[in-house]
């Protein structure tokens, strides 16, 4: 059975807080759904009706262009021990660049990785807990390190300006890029 709830509550947080993946998917009007899975330990709660997570820099910048032309993002935990139980995180997002004033401040309770790109801090409008019956077990073996082992080998300035040509979605939409990076922690 579903239920609903208009923040994250501690009941949740514990939860999510366990889970070494999570799912975002995002849309725009006109273009593709995007949906992605994301590990490596990136995601924080940041009060009951605010989280967010870092974004390293991968294959596109989809969920980046839709949450600036449309807002919506969803958030899916699903266990795959015991209990079972799937959680939904329905908000608002924004992207928040290293450039950006409040860069220092959204990025304190993250532990930055090589390669960071952006936070994405979403405004939190309901959270969605349910059975997950349906989902299979599974264990956690470990993170893969071949995207931070990619990204700590790059040089930092030819990094920044291959990011410079990369303004538009795979469906044509405008991102603002990244034009510093991050301060290491």
């Amino acid at each position: 059975m579903s239920e609903f709830f208009d923040h994250v509550t501690e009941k949740h947080r514990e939860f999510i807080a366990k889970q070494p993946v999570f799912f975002v998917a995002t849309a725009a009007e006109g273009v593709r759904v995007n949906l992605s899975p994301k590990g490596m330990d990136s995601f924080r709660v940041l009060d009951d009706r605010r989280v967010g997570y870092l974004d390293v820099g991968g294959s596109g910048n989809e969920t980046h262009a839709h949450l600036t032309a449309d807002g919506r993002i969803t958030i899916m935990f699903c266990a795959f021990d015991n209990p079972a139980l799937i959680l939904r995180i329905y908000g608002r997002g924004a992207p928040v660049l290293p450039q950006d004033a409040q860069w220092d401040a959204t990025a304190a309770p993250f532990a930055l990785l090589p390669g960071t790109r952006q936070i994405f801090v979403i405004d939190v409008e309901s959270v969605q807990t349910s059975c997950g019956w349906g989902v299979p077990y599974m264990s956690f073996d470990r993170e893969r390190q071949t995207l931070s082992k990619y990204h700590a080998q790059q040089v930092p300035e030819e990094r920044l300006a291959k990011i410079a040509t990369r303004t538009r979605s795979i469906d044509g939409l405008p991102v603002r890029v990244q034009t510093v990076m991050p301060r290491p922690d």
